[in-house]
Formats: structure tokens, sequence, C-alpha cells
């Protein structure tokens, strides 16, 4: 028997009305009670962030996370869904920070770490309501009055007991690693965290000449970062590619990769006279150990600090012939290239920025912020004699997607967990789980835990840094 639908039925007051029943006559509370005695089947919420409001995506997870258990429940299981608020994390400090009109970690230091702290757990409620009343709305089942909470000291307990057990595995350890990092915030962020905050960006680049010890020449050599100038320590060439010494047209000597001369070099040519001789032809690793005078004075007194040989060529696969001059220079404190070429040749490590992103005291531009260093590192080279070329070039930059900030690439010492020692077991029981769809669980997941890489081991460590 069919009943015809009134045309004029007002969805969000019949939704309501349904939602009220439930709440009137604890049908909630009644589904989990008339399945005591049947197996559990346990859920527990990946819990949202009270301090910010919900939104249209929050929609999809809910209405996910309520069709499972729904469904279990249906099927007979006892489902104690218990719901949970995550109270830590950037989120809540920089919502705290704009009320109390702090600006980064010093300041919140000096504010004090306990009343600061308070703040938090006070802030952190500050939409629990609208989630309440939200997840009601869109039919989500949860025991709400019984949540857990990630500050609660048992909370808190249950992670460092877990630490202590990875501690006593011998699977935490002490290392150095490149990572993105918001100097503003003072933390690293995850590739997924990186990935919300690129803009598109017009900046300079830098073509630097690099004095060659020894002879009346120069290699040329390319890095969208001058403010990793200061901090230099060699330079890499592709050890398969063909380089040539050539004379320019600019009265120079230089060494750099055949496949770009032209593309560099093009531009001193006059109508009567090319723009380059080439002198003679070398293969990448004809140039290896071969030796350069420091860009800056800091940099080879930090050098003979760490009594390890520095500025000369290095040799890797990864240096391409598509863009710059087929050399780059190297910084290990800032780049993933850089530091595994600084490993592998035994480079000292100079890191002359600090946890603000400002340069140190030991370059000529201490206290600048890096970005704002550029035109700075730029315009000395330039009076200097050392700068061939600043081409503007557009490129897509990662910003800190909580408070904007460009980000990074910058050595920082963190404790890591040796995941490479378990990977056979993380893969052999993602093997027994029944994803749906199945690609997810062979494709996307699979395969990351396929590649699963652990941070730099503390032997690779070298260095003052310590």
């Amino acid at each position: 028997m069919y009943r015809k639908v009134d045309t004029n039925l007002n969805f969000v007051d019949r939704e309501k009305e349904v939602e009220k029943f439930w709440k009137d006559n604890k049908i909630f509370e009644k589904s989990m009670d008339s399945r005591k005695e049947g197996e559990t089947y346990t859920f527990y919420d990946g819990p949202p962030t009270a301090n910010g409001k919900p939104h249209i995506g929050h929609v999809l997870t809910r209405v996910i996370k309520d069709m499972i258990p729904r469904y279990r429940t249906m099927k007979g299981y006892m489902v104690p869904r218990k719901a949970g608020w995550d109270t830590h994390g950037l989120p809540v400090e920089l919502e705290v920070e704009k009320k109390l009109g702090l600006d980064g970690k010093e300041q919140i230091e000096e504010y004090g770490m306990e009343p600061f702290i308070q703040q938090c757990k006070e802030s952190v409620w500050k939409y629990k309501g609208m989630w309440e009343d939200f997840s009601s709305t869109v039919g989500f089942w949860a025991d709400m009055e019984h949540p857990y909470v990630t500050y609660d000291n048992n909370f808190i307990e249950s992670e460092w007991w877990a630490l202590k057990e990875i501690w006593e595995k011998g699977l935490l350890y002490k290392g150095f690693k490149i990572v993105p990092y918001c100097p503003r915030c003072g933390t690293p962020l995850s590739a997924q965290e990186v990935s919300q905050g690129y803009k598109t960006v017009k900046e300079r680049s830098a073509i630097v000449r690099f004095k060659v010890v020894g002879e009346d020449a120069y290699f040329l050599a390319w890095t969208t970062t001058p403010w990793t100038l200061p901090s230099n320590v060699a330079l890499c060439v592709n050890p398969d590619e063909i380089y040539c010494k050539v004379k320019a047209a600019d009265g120079y000597t230089y060494y750099m990769a055949e496949a770009l001369l032209d593309k560099v070099l093009g531009k001193l040519a006059k109508d009567d006279e090319p723009a380059y001789e080439i002198l003679e032809k070398y293969k990448g690793t004809d140039l290896e150990r071969k030796e350069y005078e420091p860009l800056f004075a800091c940099t080879g007194e930090a050098a003979a600090k760490q009594r390890k040989k520095a500025h000369f060529v290095t040799c890797d696969n990864y240096v391409t012939m598509s863009d710059g001059t087929g050399i780059v220079h190297i910084a290990p404190a800032f780049g993933e290239d850089d530091s595994r070429v600084g490993r592998e040749y035994d480079l000292p490590f100079v890191q002359f920025v600090d946890g603000q992103g400002n340069m140190t005291k030991e370059t000529p531009y201490a206290g600048v912020f890096v970005k704002k260093a550029d035109p700075m590192v730029l315009t000395d080279l330039d009076k200097e004699g050392k700068l061939f070329d600043a081409p503007k070039f557009e490129h897509d930059y990662p910003h800190c997607w909580r408070c904007d900030t460009p980000l990074i690439y910058y050595a920082r010492e963190s404790w890591f967990i040796k995941m490479t020692a378990v990977k056979d077991d993380l893969i052999r029981n993602n093997n027994t789980i029944n994803w749906i769809p199945e690609s997810i669980g062979k494709g996307r997941f699979g395969d990351w835990l396929e590649n699963v890489r652990t941070g730099v081991f503390p032997e690779t460590v070298t260095g003052e840094h310590h």
C-alpha cells in the first residue's frame, strides 16, 4: 500500500521530529542494551577538535563513521560507540595565542607554560555544543556522555606507556632529518599538511660564480634559495653528464654542463662574437673533488672548526639537466638530497639559520628572516663580482597552512621510530585486512607500507651540532 507524500513536507522539520523521537525514547541506548549479550564490535571515534567549527566536510566523515557501527548493530553485535575529543595540537595553541595576543614559542614561555596550558584546556571546548548539535542533526549515534579526552592524564600516560614499550624494544632513537619546518610555529609538518599550503610565488634564483682553486676559472652553480648560500659546503655534478670548461664572452672562464651552455650563456653572444668558446670537455666524475674557494668566509671557518674537508665538487645522479647550470650547491642542513650527499662525502654540517628562521650571527645577515635575506645575499654577491645572474622564476612554494609562514626545509634533531625494523610485520598484518575497496589496502596504503622509511640514524650524524 502506498501513501501519497505531501508535496509541502518540510524535511528539516521531519528530521527534527525523528531526532526528538530518538532522544525522548532513548533509541540509541536501547539499541545497545538489547544487544549487550552479543559479541562486541569495538568502535572508537577518531576525535575532532572542539575548538574549531564543524563544516560540510565533516558531514561525510560523520555519516561514514555512523554507517559501519549501525550495520554491525543490525547484525546483532554489541557496539559501544565511544565519542572522543582531540584536545592537543597546534590548532588549539594558535587559537589561544590569538586570544592572548602572543606570537610564537618565546612569548608563550614568557607568559608561562602552566597558565597557557590552562587557557588551552578551556579553549578546546569552545564549539563543543555546536559539534554535539551537528552530530545529532546528521543522525550520528555515539556515547557523548562518556567521551575519551586526549588531555586526560590516563590518556597521556597511555602514550608514555606506548613510547616506553617502543624504547624497550630498541625501536626509538634520536637523529637528524630534513623536514618541512614552520619557523613561526616551531614545528615540522607532515607531507599531507605541506600539500595544503602551496602558493604560487615569483622569486629570484641565483647563478653564482665559485672560484676554482689554482685557476682563473669559476664553477657556475644554480640555486633557488639564495639564503642557503652562506651555509654552502660543496658543489654537486651529475657523474654521467658531460661538462665543459669555456671561455665566455663576458671575459670569465666557466665550468658548467654542456647541455645547458646555450640556455645560460647564450645571452652573452654579440653580433660578431659567439657567447662562448669550449676549451675542454669532461665527464662529471672527472671534476669530482676539484676544489673551490668558500663563497662566504664564515663557512670556511665553520668547516675548519669541525676539522672536515669542504668546498669541493661531489657527484650524484639527482643533478638534472633540465634547469640551472648542471651544477648545484650543497648545504646539507637544508635539503634531503643535500643531506644525503653530505653524509656520503662526510661534509661538515653548517646550519646558519636558527629555529625562528632567522640568519645566525656568524653571517652578515644576523637576525634577518631567510626569505628577507634573499635580496641581501644577491646584492652582496653582485658587489663582489660573484653573481652571474639572478633570473626570476615562478614556482609553487609551501607555506604553513596554519599561520601562512613560508616553510623551510631544515635539519631537525628529533626522535624517530625505526619503522624499517617492523616493516614486514606491518605488511603481513595489512594483508589480513579485508579492505573495501581493495585498491586502497593493496594500492595506496599497501604502497605506503612497502616504501616505509626510517629517519637518519644517530651513527650517520656527525659534527658540532650534537
